[in-house]
């Protein structure tokens, strides 16, 4: 099949697209033919080896991590899926090698759940991680309750644009930092929108003179401390970004996959709760570009590559 990937870490140039090894359908695997997947900061991280020291490297790697798809084939031990079913998933396995920049992926059950059924495939892609990173921190670890008031760094961003919406629709009063060009959309999610940069605090302070009851750091350095002096005595900060926020006392988390979580996000998308902005889309043999833009830090809401199908599109062994 066809793929994108990389046989040595390095920047965007290490990229290939061409043919890799056919993806097997193991007992607990659900075989995907992908029709789109999101790019995500962590891509290009993995490619330069930052995540060399967790997470062994099976070269050659195809890379990403988020898909949309529809299921071609289910493992013998799969029950909750079947032939034809429309699927998202964040399929992250503890190694990397078989990622969702490909025609096709075989990703372990617990790893999927069904497509929101309003949302285009191209959407669809951009909910898994960013939207279970986004929903885990603010539920499961920072516990958000209703009348609370929550700091989200950049909040224009994959994370921190689900993050909003998800804040909001707990109750909470929701504060977004952004550009100036990003004010409106930040506002339009629900949040009061603030410019990120020199004198942050003073403006966060200048809405919320008590403090903020929690902060969601998705930038690392500065901003943690920043976002540590603006919280109240039972404050709670978590990074998504930069493990040394402890030293802060905060939480360092990392998105883990979780089929409930993901279902939930996807009701939540049905309902009109959640919703993914695509601000750009690159065919797959341009994925090394797809990732050399979202790597520059600038992206509103998500950059999605999609994988090209003729009408029908062929079944898996005939493709291959």
């Amino acid at each position: 099949m066809k793929a994108i990937s990389y046989s040595r870490y390095g920047g965007p140039e290490v990229l290939e697209y061409g043919e890799v090894r056919d993806p097997k359908v193991g007992p607990d695997t659900v075989l995907v033919k992908v029709r789109a997947a999101a790019v995500n900061p962590v891509d290009w991280k993995c490619r330069e080896g930052h995540l060399d020291s967790v997470l062994d490297a099976v070269f050659p790697v195809v890379t990403g991590w988020d898909v949309s798809g529809v299921v071609v084939q289910p493992g013998p031990s799969v029950t909750e899926f079947a032939v034809g079913d429309e699927v998202i998933g964040y399929v992250r396995e503890d190694f990397l090698s078989r990622g969702t920049f490909a025609e096709y992926v075989a990703a372990p059950v617990r790893t999927l759940a069904r497509k929101p059924r309003n949302l285009p495939f191209e959407e669809a892609a951009g909910l898994p991680l960013a939207g279970l990173t986004a929903i885990q921190a603010l539920t499961k670890v920072m516990k958000v309750k209703a009348g609370e008031t929550v700091l989200v760094h950049a909040a224009a961003g994959g994370v921190g644009s689900i993050a909003v919406q998800l804040a909001a629709h707990l109750g909470a009063r929701v504060i977004g930092t952004a550009s100036e060009y990003n004010h409106e959309y930040v506002r339009s999610l629900g949040a009061e929108p603030v410019t990120y940069g020199e004198g942050l605090a003073e403006r966060v302070q200048a809405l919320a003179p008590a403090g903020v009851d929690a902060a969601l750091d998705t930038i690392g350095g500065q901003t943690m401390k920043t976002s540590a002096d603006l919280l109240t005595p039972e404050g709670r900060l978590v990074s998504i970004a930069d493990p040394e926020v402890v030293s802060y006392g905060g939480l360092y988390y990392f998105v883990r996959p979780d089929t409930d979580d993901l279902t939930r996000l996807s009701e939540l998308a049905e309902e009109g709760v959640v919703s993914v902005h695509v601000s750009q889309t690159f065919p797959l043999e341009r994925a090394a570009e797809a990732q050399r833009l979202n790597q520059e830090g600038r992206t509103r809401g998500k950059i999605v590559v999609k994988v090209d199908w003729p009408e029908p599109a062929p079944d898996y062994e005939g493709a291959l």
